[in-house]
């Protein structure tokens, strides 16, 4: 039978326990992540509205002045 070496095992659970602590900071910084990226969505769509309000301010006026 092979022998099973305890200090083997206790430097193997070492870094276990350091992955899984890495992981839950990996997964808390994504939390983040998406929190301000559902922040920047407002703001996005705000900004798409005021472009295509101009947008359309701007073709209205050449349109009016092209048709005389």
């Amino acid at each position: 039978m092979t022998d099973i070496d305890p200090m083997k095992i206790g430097v193997m659970w070492q870094k276990v326990e350091a992955m899984e602590q890495e992981v839950a900071e990996m997964r808390h910084d994504i939390k983040e992540l998406l929190a301000m990226a559902n922040k920047g969505r407002g703001g996005f769509w705000v900004g798409m509205m005021v472009v295509s309000g101009i947008s359309s301010l701007v073709g209205f006026i050449a349109h009016y002045f092209t048709q005389k």
